[in-house]
């Protein structure tokens, strides 16, 4: 039986009781850096393998700088919290975690991030599939990503979420499951919470993190493997919205989202509307390696086995 433990105010309690003020500055003005981060259950062993813990920290530490926050902790004790808190909350599911550091000054009429005290959180809960479905109709939405000069898109900042929120709901209202959502060039840019892939002329393409796109480390993932164990090319360019109709292949990754083939885009289908053999070989690799069941690969998975 699992009961759900947070990390909050330096010290491990009930995720009931882990609660902020409504002054609290990162509420009213998204002053958060976070990560999203699987946990994924490998029944056989009885152990979730939490998948590359330490990039996902190593990111949100990057973004504490960005937001002028000095949490007292670094990757290694984040990571070592991370399983601890894991481990106690006896999860025998694949859940999600959420470490976010933020604002924590209770003042609601500041702008001036060098003046605010931070805090660091973290919980977890179960999480299934993301996106709700194993195969994907996308829009392009009208709404677009928001540029680094604007607030940097490389970083998951709170506050950005906005931008996503607002694409998603457009798109899902709209009848699809997911939008696409270009940069300020007009550039296909990545979904609302993934990183987006194409495959044309037998090479895999993607945006290059300059047209302001997260470095997703699922994102990474993907590269790595189609290079190292496909021999596939891995070209990151600009990409035109009509290169998206004509792919033979469209893929969007993510923590949260996996690796989740589209196989419709604007009420057109991809190449025959169906999960393309590029796409399926990644995700069966993908899943085995996240299980921690690819002893190549285990470096990247950190065990925590549940207290019960």
């Amino acid at each position: 039986m699992s009961t759900p433990y947070a990390f909050f105010q330096g010290q491990f309690v009930p995720l009931e009781e882990a609660k902020v003020g409504i002054m609290t500055h990162a509420l009213h003005y998204g002053t958060g850096i976070f990560e999203g981060i699987r946990g994924n259950w490998n029944e056989e062993k009885g152990v979730v393998y939490i998948f590359r813990l330490r990039e996902h920290y190593e990111r949100l530490l990057r973004g504490c700088r960005m937001l002028m926050m000095d949490i007292p902790y670094d990757a290694d004790e984040l990571c070592r919290l991370t399983i601890e808190m894991v481990e106690r909350s006896g999860f025998s599911e694949d859940i999600y975690i959420r470490p976010l550091a933020y604002k924590s000054e209770e003042k609601v009429a500041n702008l001036k991030l060098q003046e605010l005290a931070d805090d660091f959180c973290l919980m977890s809960v179960p999480f299934g599939n993301y996106l709700g479905t194993d195969t994907l109709r996308c829009c392009i939405s009208s709404w677009r990503r928001v540029d680094d000069t604007s607030i940097p898109a490389r970083f998951k900042i709170s506050g950005i979420y906005v931008n996503s929120i607002l694409a998603k709901t457009e798109a899902t209202l709209a009848g699809y499951d997911e939008a696409i959502m270009l940069n300020q060039d007009g550039h296909v840019c990545e979904g609302t919470g993934e990183n987006i892939f194409l495959v044309s002329g037998g090479k895999l393409h993607t945006p290059p993190l300059e047209e302001n796109v997260l470095p997703g480390v699922t994102r990474d993932t993907v590269m790595q493997l189609a290079q190292a164990e496909m021999g596939l090319e891995v070209v990151e360019r600009s990409i035109d919205r009509s290169e998206l109709y004509i792919a033979d292949e469209i893929l969007l990754t993510g923590t949260a989202a996996h690796l989740t083939p589209v196989i419709e885009v604007d009420n057109r289908k991809v190449a025959d509307g169906k999960t393309g053999p590029i796409s399926k070989q990644l995700q069966e690799m993908y899943f085995e390696i996240v299980k921690g069941r690819n002893p190549k690969y285990l470096h990247w998975c950190s065990p925590a086995t549940p207290v019960n």
